[in-house]
C-alpha cells in the first residue's frame, strides 16, 4: 500500500476479550481522545443490517458501549449509505442517538462517542487539537469520489472556527490497493489512472491526496488491510458480501 508521504500510524490491541478492538494510543496520549475500531475476534459482528438475530447484535452494541464506562454517556450511530452527509452535534446527551442516513459525524462536545460501521471502507478520523473538535467519516469509493473528506473538513472549519492546516487526520483500517479491484468507471471517478478492464485502487492514497489538496496539516494511515488480515477484520470484498461489520469510533471522554 502506498501512502503518498503520510506517516503510518499503528493501532494497538486493547486487552478486553468482551469487546475486541484496536485503539490509536498516540491519539490518546497527544489529544486525550479515544479512537479505534472493533475487530472480528469472538465473532464480534456489529452490523446493523446483519442476518444474525437482532438480540445478538444488540447485545454486542450494549457491550461495546459498556466497555467505555462512564466516559461516554452518549453514543452516536447512523445508517451508512455512501453519501456525503456529515451531521454536527452541538450539545451533549445521554443514551443512544441513532440518526438516519449519514456517513459522517462531528462534534466539539465531550462525552459523545461517534461511530461508523465499516468492512473495507475507510474510517477517516479528524481532530482539531486546539479546539477539541472532532469528526469521523465513512469513506467508500463513492464517498471518496464525492469528496466526503471536504465535507468533514468544512464542518470542522465552520463549527470549530479552525483552518484546515490545524487539522490532524488518520485513515484507519480498510481495504488496500492490491485487494481492491475496480472497473475503469470507478477508477475515473476517483481520478486514478486506469486501463480497459479493471484497476487496483488504494482508497487511502486517494484520501491522502485529497487531504493535501485541502491543506490538512498532518496525515497518517493504518498499516492494516481488512481483506489481507481476515483473522482480525471483516471484509465485504473478500467474503463476497457475506461478512459482518466492525465499528470505528472516536470521542473525547467526559
Amino acid at each position: 500500500m502506498t501512502t503518498d508521504h503520510a506517516a503510518v500510524l499503528s493501532e494497538a490491541k486493547v486487552d478486553d476479550a468482551a469487546v475486541p478492538r484496536l485503539e490509536i494510543g498516540e491519539w490518546a496520549a497527544r489529544y486525550g481522545l479515544v479512537a479505534g475500531i472493533t475487530t472480528r475476534m469472538n465473532g464480534f459482528n456489529l452490523g446493523l443490517s446483519s442476518e444474525e438475530p437482532t438480540r445478538a447484535v444488540s447485545a454486542r452494541w450494549r457491550a461495546f458501549r459498556g466497555a467505555f464506562g462512564t466516559r461516554f454517556p452518549g453514543v452516536v450511530l447512523g445508517f451508512q449509505c455512501h453519501s456525503t452527509t456529515v451531521r454536527w452535534y452541538d450539545r451533549g446527551f445521554e443514551g443512544w442517538l441513532q440518526v438516519g442516513e449519514a456517513d459522517g459525524h462531528g462534534t466539539d462536545r465531550k462525552g459523545l462517542l461517534l461511530t461508523v460501521t465499516v468492512a473495507d471502507c475507510i474510517p477517516v478520523y479528524l481532530v482539531a487539537p486546539g479546539s477539541g473538535a472532532i469528526a469521523l467519516l465513512h469513506a467508500g469509493w463513492r464517498g471518496t469520489a464525492d469528496r466526503i473528506l471536504a465535507r468533514g473538513v468544512h464542518a470542522l472549519t465552520q463549527h470549530a472556527l479552525v483552518k484546515p492546516g490545524e487539522l490532524v487526520m488518520h485513515c484507519g483500517v480498510g481495504i488496500c490497493g492490491s485487494c481492491y479491484e475496480v472497473g475503469s468507471e470507478v477508477a475515473s471517478r476517483l481520478t486514478v489512472a486506469s486501463v480497459p478492464g479493471t484497476t487496483h485502487v488504494d482508497l487511502r492514497s486517494v484520501l491522502v491526496r485529497q487531504a493535501a489538496e485541502l491543506g490538512i496539516g498532518e496525515v497518517s494511515t493504518s498499516s492494516y488491510c481488512s481483506a489481507h488480515h481476515r483473522e482480525l477484520f471483516f471484509s465485504h470484498r473478500a467474503s463476497q458480501g457475506q461478512d459482518g461489520r466492525m465499528v470505528a469510533f472516536l470521542g473525547r471522554p467526559r
